[in-house]
């Protein structure tokens, strides 16, 4: 919904009500240019799934070196 600021001004807490209520997004205009936009505070954008895991996990050590311990194989 697009909305001029003076009438944002007027109607600035129902607008925000309805907002929570109906989620969405409001533009806010001056002259007829985009100032602003408001989205309900529930809505942001949740983190993807790729990349979670991110700057969470520490490695020790050489993880390329062999571990020099002998593997017994039957057969």
């Amino acid at each position: 919904m697009k909305i001029g600021a003076g009438e944002f001004k007027a109607k600035c807490l129902k607008l925000m009500s309805d907002l929570q209520k109906y989620h969405g997004e409001i533009i806010v205009t001056k002259f007829g240019k985009p100032i602003a936009k408001m989205i309900p505070f529930d809505s942001e954008p949740e983190k993807p799934i790729f990349g979670i895991l991110e700057d969470s996990l520490i490695i020790v050590g050489d993880i390329v070196k062999p571990i020099e311990e002998k593997w017994f194989v039957n057969g």
